[in-house]
């Protein structure tokens, strides 16, 4: 098998975290910024929903969820050495107004996310807050989400841009 599994305990452990700088650490630090700049912002978003991680072969990505099931995931981090973006996972049936989202999939949309304050522009918000209206499992009222990690890739592609690059 190409990955690791995570324990089932959904508590957060100081291990989660040290795993995530070093998932961090494969990115160029201006990224690396990024995305914890992101998972703040996101963490303030969602206190209450649980970090799926995943360092899979595409994309690192975070998921935030109200279980820890994947398929209950209202919104993902995802970053990639081509940048981050902002996943929404039923994003093909959340209205769009503002036409922010990208993406021709069947389920998955997306935002780019070049600075953390777009998660603050007024149509990525009400994307967001549409999402967790759709969300079939809704978040807890109170209380800290965990952050588990649930995937390792041992084989990935590189998280930073190839030389010469742009």
């Amino acid at each position: 098998m190409s990955s690791k599994r995570a324990s089932n305990d959904p508590a957060s452990t100081p291990d989660s975290e040290t795993r995530i700088v070093e998932f961090l650490a494969k990115f160029e630090p201006a990224e690396a910024a990024l995305i914890g700049a992101c998972r703040e912002r996101l963490r303030a978003i969602f206190p209450t929903a649980n970090e799926i991680v995943y360092d899979n072969y595409n994309f690192f990505v975070i998921g935030y969820s109200p279980t820890l099931r994947p398929s209950d995931t209202i919104v993902s981090l995802a970053a990639a050495a081509n940048g981050v973006g902002l996943s929404f996972y039923r994003g093909a049936t959340l209205p769009d107004p503002s036409g922010v989202l990208l993406g021709a999939g069947k389920q998955n949309r997306y935002v780019r996310l070049p600075s953390a304050c777009v998660l603050e522009d007024s149509a990525v918000r009400d994307l967001i807050q549409a999402a967790v209206r759709q969300s079939q499992v809704p978040l807890p009222l109170d209380g800290k989400g965990a952050t588990l990690i649930k995937s390792v890739s041992a084989r990935q592609r590189p998280r930073r841009k190839a030389e010469g690059a742009g």
